[in-house]
């Protein structure tokens, strides 16, 4: 086994372990949705979407599931009615504003925090070693790109700050 080989296999038992101690503290989780097109026949349908599709914990760039999966974050919106109409908004608040009505058309809870467009990661050794995601390989150290500025960091020492922020009290 490679060093490569070895770094990939370190990747399930720390995950499962982030797992654990998030769970055993009541870390707060977020809502997963994934954006369906509305049922209908051509031109005739409905408005697309957000609907339920699990929970995970939020650690920055990475989305982590109760069953040990883990997602690169995509979007967030709130599933919260857009009130009022603004004309001359950006392209991006008009999408963000139809983000909000497709969550709530999911019958996500008023309020709830709903991540989308999340991809799941790919954790065996080829994945890893094109570094197409936020994790890739250096030697025996996985690493997460978790900012395009600052660089990357170990793993095991990203989750184990962001565990952090979700189970210290901070009162």
């Amino acid at each position: 086994m490679d060093a490569a080989d070895l770094a990939a296999a370190s990747i399930p038992p720390l995950l499962a372990a982030t797992v654990e101690r998030l769970r055993e503290s009541n870390a707060p989780m977020e809502a997963l949705g994934e954006l369906r097109r509305g049922r209908g026949i051509g031109s005739l349908r409905a408005a697309p979407a957000l609907h339920p599709a699990g929970h995970a914990w939020r650690l920055g760039v990475l989305l982590l599931a109760p069953d040990g999966r883990l997602f690169e974050t995509g979007e967030v919106t709130r599933a919260i009615e857009p009130q009022v109409a603004v004309t001359n908004r950006s392209a991006a608040a008009e999408r963000r504003r139809d983000f909000r009505r497709a969550a709530v058309r999911g019958h996500f809870p008023d309020g709830e925090t709903i991540n989308h467009g999340h991809i799941e990661l790919s954790l065996d050794v080829d994945s890893l070693r094109s570094g197409s995601g936020p994790l890739s390989i250096d030697g025996e150290t996985v690493l997460v790109r978790w900012s395009a500025h600052l660089g990357t960091r170990p793993l095991e020492a990203y989750l184990d700050d962001r565990a952090r922020l979700l189970t210290e009290d901070w009162a």
